[in-house]
């Protein structure tokens, strides 16, 4: 009798290095945004938060980096937390604000050293006031497209940038941003991440018109539930673009009512979820100020690939 061949091992599924990887896969995925932990936060609350967020098994998850560069060093330190101790796959934030080209480099360099391949390129606000004047380094960069470049010259990094449904607050015109936009993907950019927003039109327009522009870079786009009402007023100021009117007199309808308030909240992050699945976005990048039951309540309500 013929001896059976040995049994060949499982392969193990290589674990993407990037999210160009998973963006490859071609198989639509949730994401996360974190912030690195204020001296004054409860730490220990916000790495609960995490490891419960980490059961949603996202795509990669991003830590965000502090107007100027104040909290630089913590997101890097979140990051390789993340990569060390979780399955997630983390990005780090990098802006241009406050920063010399030189420093910039110096900077790169270390992420470099350190490991760390998948970066989000922005400009990045003003420091103190993110209405304020948005003022170049001497020996600085102007455009986020520079801060691409600068990645692709200096370490094989997938770079991720902004984009912005509304259009960016500081651009003069639709068209203007539109520019700038594929600017960033021609310099080099593997994907975007938009701001913040609540009108499923709002990102297919935006992605009507870089296609028509000749650009087909994956454009994710981003969430955050409304909980409260100051939830309204914080995506205004960080967005720069204003609450849809039909969907605030909603709220101002239960505004005395903050249970009527999230459930409304909860009740629209789902129906737009749903909706920009529906219309083929890569993904859902959730805004979660490092909480996490709303939006594993809106997940828990959509279909998403294991």
């Amino acid at each position: 009798m013929a001896t059976p061949p040995a049994a060949v091992p499982a392969q193990r599924t290589a674990r993407p290095r990037t999210v160009r990887d998973r963006l490859a896969a071609g198989v639509p995925m949730i994401s996360l945004e974190f912030m690195p932990p204020r001296p004054t936060d409860d730490a220990d609350r916000i790495w609960r938060n995490v490891r419960k967020l980490e059961s949603l098994r996202p795509g990669f998850v991003s830590v965000t980096y502090g107007a100027g560069g104040s909290t630089r060093d913590n997101t890097v330190a979140v990051a390789a937390r993340i990569a060390r101790e979780t399955t997630m796959l983390p990005v780090v934030h990098l802006t241009a604000v406050d920063h010399s080209v030189r420093h910039l480099r110096s900077f790169v360099g270390q992420l470099a050293d350190a490991g760390v391949v998948n970066v989000l390129a922005l400009r990045g606000d003003p420091p103190g006031d993110v209405d304020g004047e948005w003022v170049r380094h001497p020996q600085g960069l102007t455009y986020a497209s520079e801060l691409v470049a600068l990645l692709r010259d200096h370490g094989d990094f997938c770079v991720g940038v902004a984009a912005f449904p509304h259009r960016h607050p500081r651009s003069a015109s639709v068209e203007d941003d539109t520019a700038h936009f594929v600017a960033k993907c021609r310099a080099g950019a593997d994907y975007a991440i938009t701001q913040m927003f609540f009108d499923a039109d709002d990102y297919l327009r935006l992605r009507d018109r870089v296609v028509a522009a000749g650009c087909e870079t994956p454009i994710i786009p981003a969430l955050m539930p409304v909980t409260t009402t100051r939830t309204i007023e914080r995506s205004e100021q960080l967005s720069g673009a204003p609450f849809p009117a039909h969907l605030a007199a909603r709220f101002a309808a239960v505004a005395d009512d903050p249970k009527a308030v999230r459930a409304l909240g909860i009740e629209q992050a789902i129906l737009l979820a749903r909706r920009l699945q529906d219309e083929g976005a890569p993904g859902l990048h959730f805004i979660t100020f490092n909480y996490a039951k709303a939006t594993k309540e809106v997940v828990a309500e959509l279909t998403v690939p294991g």
